[in-house]
């Protein structure tokens, strides 16, 4: 399945060997995209099924398709949770996108203490909420996923602990870590969990709670990454670290 062909988003893929996409994603191949009958595409359902399909006719805001093919993906073994605290502004966005774009499985948002951004209960929280899910959509489409990452409610401390149970190995980025990540023992197969901080640091507390709960910190190098950055970079060590990327 080709590789190069522009990703369209769906619910569920087609059953049969004809299809039509119409809602949102419809109107963006017609109009923006202006895709033509003859150009092909594909059609992901996020959750690891690909169809790839040939346009037969446009419409003023869909597509008329014929399904060519269809593949399965298998998920990544391991499987990455990246524990994001709240960036103030749209790095956090940027943070979930590159993340996405690395490989990320799990992003689940962390009211952490000297967090900046609040997301607070109500409409506001939900809307920011929305914008970080409509960026890991947006960023597997863009990098061709065929599984799109599920973005979690935003957590406190106490319950960022409960949701690592059952991650196989869970990880904090510390700057005064000792250990290196490219030197901490990486499961085969299961969950590994990262942790990145907000902008103003992680507190004794929350790193006391973390180390009590079975989170080791470690460190991706000298440098101090920006909160919004070190996902990615660390996702990309665990890519090669692990059998990911292999």
């Amino acid at each position: 399945m080709s590789s190069t062909l522009p990703v369209f988003s769906v619910e569920e893929l087609p059953t049969g060997e004809l299809a039509r996409l119409d809602g949102p994603e419809g109107k963006h191949a017609a109009t923006v995209r202006r895709m033509r009958s003859g150009a092909r595409l594909l059609l992901s359902d996020g959750r690891g099924g690909m169809a790839e399909c040939l346009v037969t006719d446009v419409g003023r805001d869909a597509l008329d398709l014929e399904v060519v093919r269809r593949d399965t993906v298998p998920a990544a073994e391991p499987r990455v949770r990246l524990v994001q605290a709240l960036v103030k502004g749209d790095r956090g966005e940027l943070a979930v996108e590159l993340a996405t774009e690395a490989g990320v499985d799990v992003v689940t948002p962390w009211r952490a203490e000297r967090c900046v951004a609040r997301w607070e209960d109500g409409p506001r929280g939900a809307k920011a909420l929305a914008r970080w899910r409509n960026s890991a959509l947006q960023a597997a489409k863009q990098a061709r996923r065929a599984w799109t990452p599920t973005v979690t409610e935003p957590c406190s401390t106490s319950e960022i602990v409960a949701a690592l149970r059952g991650c196989e190995a869970a990880f904090v980025l510390h700057e005064s870590a000792e250990l290196g990540l490219a030197e901490a023992e990486l499961p085969t197969a299961g969950e590994i969990a990262v942790i990145v901080g907000p902008e103003g640091g992680i507190t004794e507390q929350e790193l006391s709670t973390l180390r009590a709960a079975g989170v080791r910190p470690v460190r991706l190098g000298h440098e101090v990454l920006r909160a919004s950055t070190a996902g990615a970079v660390a996702l990309g060590a665990l890519g090669a670290l692990t059998s990911r990327w292999r």
